[in-house]
């Protein structure tokens, strides 16, 4: 510094002073400046006081001395103290060189500098609120000061600027709120701890409402709830939970849709008290908002549904993912759905096309399995978009739904309870809304028809579930409902139309084609035999769904669906079937299910008394199919008690190749004549004289049989046949027996008996096939 430059008004002395290396000296130095000072305010000599802060910021302050710096600083405090209430006047003079000097590398002098600044502040109190942010921005640098007495000294300005903040009303939130959302994303812990104490404060004042401008900084709140300091986090944790008080008082000032993308990131994140949080946070934010959250379902969704998979481990965090799962499908109701109007023969001009329709129309099914799964869901759709809370009609958009639901049921590392609540939400959105969800069917039913392969019994119920509805649904109801077979399914296959509701006649003809045998009912809609042939298809191609599942998938949708529509139109398709060994074994699983499943007792009780036109036409549709494989057609004839056709197919056994796996499946039926199932055949061998074809028909199974435990079980029961002397012919009889209906007339036994031999013909046909090349699996009997 020139000592020769002239610092008037102040002294040499003073100069000289503030100079000095000693503190005492400066400090000496000071009160001459005090005093000087309170002589100019006396006076009201503005321009020398001005003179005298210029000249302390610029030749002391801002000098280049650390000594000379340290004499400005105490020289300005000194300044602020002399001017009392008037230092308002000179806040900005007073204020800037000092917070310059909080970045000196001394760290004595950053010390000396909230030193001068607490005391300029403790002077102007309220007066410095127009200056909060340069204030709050050198602070939070400071409170991450490395040197001990510095963030002591920082402390302790803190603490008095927030006792100023919370006296007064006239602070600034608008224009605080910018800096406080820069500030909020630092990384060092004493800066959060800093920013986590300013927003409690002000969240304390009653004349501050910080809830305004929460989706500012709630995305920083979760941030900082990640720290590694358990002290910072508890504070956090505060905030938080004083932020969702408020909410839960004053739901309507609450800015919902601003907020709701902020909480599905950190409910994906891998912090499990960042996730529990900001779970707990969505929980509310469905109950208190009800219906204005639909528009975000799929976002929500994208978050909820993986968490519902968690072990005991996350339990806390499985438990109100569920609940918020819960919520979000309760508001979903059927005033969702399109309303359901007659279609016009031409659209009038005048009625307006909705973009969104449009682009329904247009565009391409969603909700494929190729849609990518990304935790943010930026591509393709916007998860969130801020939007008022205001009470307007809510449309629900299932696209962005049915993508997440889609999206998640095709990854097969997806857990089986998040895989359950897909299921679920399917489900409902087919009852609740089955217009709308009629659109995305196509892109649904093959991952549909995929999940029948899940490990888990509860998924394949769920997945039925669906499926049952989509097949039952009068919304389903189309023309042409479109291809709906997925790219995992054999291309082979031949596709009968898909039957008109209504049309049913008796295969009476052998010109009579399968599809007067398809199902007729009014309960099953243009999807239902598209899902028969799709599943028959699924059956095909994975030969161990059906061994290990086919039966269980059966008979559940028997309970789900119609078990008479379902036999029906399966056996329709078997009729059609190129794979000759897969129609075999299928009717062979769907001969054993008909005969003991308790599910299909209503079924079975139809069959046995052919009286009715249906029950004649499921018989015949049945039995053609049921052809493929000769034993269960004779126990199609038991069941129907069609004995004396059932002695003219044993009589065929004659012409064929018997096999172990011939005499296996005779072996069974024996065993099955022995189950309660047929208590009623074995009591009509008390009548002789009326069933004559009956017993001949068991003595023709005990003849196709070897000397086996089967064969002795049979000789047993046919012992038992009183009056065995008394088997006769028709002929023979004077009055005409009982063991061919009188009241199924209308059927051609005899067209049914040609087709039996035409099917075991192209049966024979394909195993003398097989042999020639090599690959026939039939064992032979050794005899």
């Amino acid at each position: 510094m020139n000592p020769e430059k002239d610092f008037a008004p102040l002294t040499p002395n003073i100069v000289r002073a503030l100079n000095d290396k000693l503190y005492e000296k400066r400090k000496v130095a000071a009160l001459e400046i005090e005093k000087l000072v309170r002589e100019f305010v006396a006076q009201n000599n503005t321009v020398q006081i001005k003179h005298v802060i210029q000249t302390l910021s610029q030749e002391f302050a801002l000098s280049q001395h650390p000594h000379s710096r340290k004499g400005g600083l105490i020289g300005l405090a000194a300044c602020s103290i002399a001017l009392g209430k008037d230092s308002g006047l000179y806040l900005k003079e007073l204020i800037e060189p000092v917070l310059t000097c909080f970045n000196d590398a001394d760290s004595r002098l950053r010390y000396y500098a909230c030193e001068a600044l607490y005391n300029i502040v403790k002077v102007a109190r309220g007066a410095v609120l127009p200056h909060f942010n340069v204030l709050f921005d050198g602070l939070s640098k400071l409170a991450a000061d490395p040197d001990p007495n510095v963030k002591s000294g920082s402390e302790l300005l803190d603490r008095l600027l927030k006792d100023i903040v919370t006296e007064s009303n006239k602070f600034d939130l608008v224009g605080f709120i910018p800096l406080l959302r820069e500030r909020i994303y630092s990384n060092n812990q004493y800066a959060r701890q800093f920013i986590i104490s300013w927003i409690l404060v002000l969240e304390s004042v009653p004349d501050i409402n910080l809830l305004d401008y929460l989706p500012e900084i709630l995305d920083g709140l979760f941030q900082i709830l990640g720290d590694n300091g358990k002290e910072i986090r508890k504070m956090c944790e505060v905030v938080l939970g004083e932020f969702l008080k408020e909410i839960k008082k004053n739901p309507s000032s609450v800015k919902f849709a601003e907020m709701a993308n902020i909480l599905v990131i950190h409910c994906q994140t891998t912090d499990d008290l960042i996730q529990l949080t900001a779970m707990c946070w969505m929980r509310e934010f469905i109950q208190l908002a009800g219906r204005a959250m639909l528009p975000y379902s799929s976002g929500i969704l994208t978050a909820v549904l993986p968490c519902l998979a968690y072990d005991d481990r996350k339990k806390s965090i499985k438990e109100v993912a569920n609940v918020c799962n819960q919520s979000l499908m309760k508001l979903v109701t059927p005033e969702d759905d399109e309303p359901e109007e007659p279609k016009p023969v031409v659209q009038r001009q005048a009625d307006p096309i909705p973009d969104d329709s449009l682009a329904k129309q247009e565009g391409p099914g969603s909700g494929g399995p190729d849609v990518s799964c990304d935790s943010s869901f930026s591509s393709g759709i916007s998860v969130f978009s801020p939007a008022s809370t205001e009470r307007v009609p809510v449309t629900l958009h299932l696209d962005g739904i049915v993508q997440v639901l889609n999206c998640h049921l095709s990854d097969m590392a997806i857990g089986m309870m998040t895989r359950i609540a897909v299921l679920k939400w399917l489900y409902h959105l087919y009852i609740k809304t089955p217009r709308k969800m009629f659109r995305h069917t196509d892109s649904l039913f093959p991952i549909l028809l995929q999940t029948l392969s899940d490990e888990s019994d509860e998924v394949i119920l769920k997945d039925l579930e669906v499926l049952a509805e989509i097949a039952s649904s009068p919304a389903g109801q189309t023309e042409d409902p479109g291809p709906l077979d997925g790219p995992d399914l054999r291309a082979s296959h031949s596709e009968p139309q898909v039957p008109t509701p209504g049309r049913a006649g008796l295969l009476s003809t052998p010109s009579t084609k399968g599809l007067e045998c398809s199902p007729s009912s009014p309960t099953m809609n243009s999807y239902f035999y598209k899902f028969m042939i799709n599943l028959l298809k699924r059956f095909s191609s994975e030969r161990k769904l059906l061994e290990v599942r086919g039966a269980f998938i059966i008979r559940q949708l028997c309970l789900l669906l119609n078990a008479e529509n379902i036999f029906h139109s399966m056996a329709d398709i078997l009729l059609r079937e190129e794979d000759l060994k897969f129609a075999s074994t299928m009717v062979h699983t769907l001969n054993t299910i008909l005969l003991t499943s308790t599910e299909l007792f209503q079924l079975r009780n139809q069959l046995k008394d052919l009286r009715t036109l249906e029950s004649q036409d499921l018989f015949c549709c049945l039995y053609r199919s049921w052809c493929h494989n000769p034993v269960t057609t004779v126990s199609l004839c038991f069941l129907t008690q069609n004995y004396r056709h059932a002695y003219d197919l044993i009589q065929k056994f004659g012409d064929l190749e018997v096999t172990v796996d011939f005499l296996t499946e005779v072996d069974k039926l024996v065993q099955l004549i022995e189950c309660p199932i047929f208590t009623y055949l074995r009591l009509q061998l008390l009548d002789v004289k009326n069933n004559p074809y009956l017993i001949k028909a068991l003595y023709g199974l005990l003849m196709l049989l070897p000397q086996s435990s089967a064969f002795q079980l049979l000789s047993h029961r046919l012992q038992c046949v009183p009056n065995p002397e008394l088997l006769q012919t028709e002929d023979s009889l004077k009055a005409a027996p009982k063991s061919q209906k009188t009241d199924a007339a209308s059927i051609d036994y005899a067209e049914l008996l040609q087709h039996f031999e035409k099917v075991q013909k192209k049966h024979l046909e394909v195993r003398h096939q097989r042999s020639g090349r090599g690959d026939h699996l039939d064992r032979r009997v050794v005899l």
